[in-house]
């Protein structure tokens, strides 16, 4: 392997929860709520969906069915899906809808699993290009920045930047290029089979891990340094591809 793609959500970073992520946007904007209505409207939210990065919604509204199907593919159109979502569930203020996904866009709200940094740095040391391949709606640059994980990381292939989403192929293919690499020598590390399997199309390999809380997820990256390195042994941290 010559380079590795990854995804961003669920696989190198993973959002706050849906509690955490309403209530640091009711201490910014000053507003409050009783402690036991603050958890039902934070699980009032995660139900609907209206986390990026979160749970997908229990149950998609009609009227929306066709912007969630485009959501990665603008900044304009993610924006109208979540707040949409977010919409469902009542706020002590309207204004807020907004404010909470202006607070997702914020590195404040992804934390990096733990074993992120040392699988990007070893491969940067080992000469193995790496790019982040994103269905977003927003710019994570600034999250990668702030976290020290930027330096490791030679591309970014952002869904809205390109008018695609995965499992659209151009995309993949743009991250290879990018890297200047043969995608039959490129490994795609993601947490979703339906997007990231995508890349198989142009000759990857695909590694796929479980989209957990960082806490629940201490190394499950660390297999990707066995796949990239053909001198490695065969091992625990091996994983079925």
């Amino acid at each position: 392997m010559t380079a590795v793609l990854f995804d961003f959500s669920g696989t190198l970073f993973r959002v706050e929860s849906a509690e955490s992520w309403l209530r640091a946007v009711l201490e910014q904007t000053g507003h409050c709520l009783p402690e036991r209505e603050l958890r039902a409207t934070a699980e009032a939210l995660e139900a609907a969906g209206a986390l990026p990065g979160g749970a997908a919604p229990l149950e998609l509204p009609a009227r929306l069915a066709d912007l969630w199907a485009v959501r990665d593919e603008s900044a304009e159109l993610h924006r109208a899906t979540y707040t949409g979502l977010s919409r469902q569930v009542r706020l002590p203020a309207p204004e807020l809808h907004d404010a909470l996904y202006e607070r997702h866009m914020t590195p404040g709200a992804w934390s990096p699993y733990p074993d992120a940094a040392e699988v990007l740095r070893t491969l940067r040391e080992r000469g193995i290009g790496v790019g982040v391949v994103s269905n977003i709606g927003w710019d994570l640059r600034p999250v990668f920045r702030e976290h020290g994980l930027d330096a490791y990381v030679d591309t970014y292939v952002l869904s809205c930047e390109h008018g695609v989403q995965k499992p659209d192929a151009r995309l993949f293919a743009v991250a290879c290029e990018a890297l200047g690499a043969d995608p039959r020598e490129v490994l795609m590390v993601g947490d979703s089979r339906p997007a990231d399997g995508g890349a198989a199309a142009l000759g990857c390999r695909v590694h796929f891990v479980d989209h957990l809380p960082a806490a629940e997820r201490p190394d499950a990256l660390l297999p990707v340094l066995d796949l990239v390195n053909p001198g490695a042994a065969p091992g625990s941290r091996t994983p079925s591809v």
